[in-house]
């Protein structure tokens, strides 16, 4: 089985990794700054929506170029609390720069400005079976 991996380098890239990492979960903990080296990893147990189904994957997207980053609604302290990704979009700044937003449940959410969109998603483990398929309300 082929594990994923994705490159984003401007804005019409950006909806292919949004779409493999929603519903992903990761834990506070396992989002990291490093702000001398300008990047943002966050390292998730995503839903494998392009797999046959009922199956996680550990992986991790990396953010580089990364300016500044805010957390609205995220105890940073709480290392152990449990995130669910529904989303991630990109705000267009001054070109090519601009503002990666996770948007998470719960309303938090991290946005994150960036010099210019360069974003790589790789699985980092096999696929695992998980009785539970995320499901979105439609109105």
């Amino acid at each position: 089985m082929a594990l994923l991996r994705l490159l984003a380098e401007d804005a019409e890239d950006l909806p292919v990794i949004a779409s493999a990492t929603q519903d992903a979960v990761c834990r506070i903990g396992d989002i990291v700054f490093e702000s001398k080296a300008r990047r943002l990893t966050l390292t998730m147990n995503r839903y494998r929506w392009e797999g046959p189904g009922g199956e996680r994957v550990r992986s991790a997207l990396q953010i580089g170029g990364v300016l500044g980053v805010k957390a609205r609604r995220l105890r940073r302290t709480a290392k152990d609390a449990v995130l669910e990704l529904l989303s991630l979009e990109f705000t267009p700044g001054e070109a090519p720069g601009g503002v990666l937003t996770f948007q998470f449940a719960g309303d938090g959410d991290l946005a994150v400005t960036v010099e210019c969109v360069d974003a790589i998603l790789a699985d980092l483990s096999e696929p695992w079976s998980t009785p539970r398929q995320p499901s979105h309300e439609t109105p």
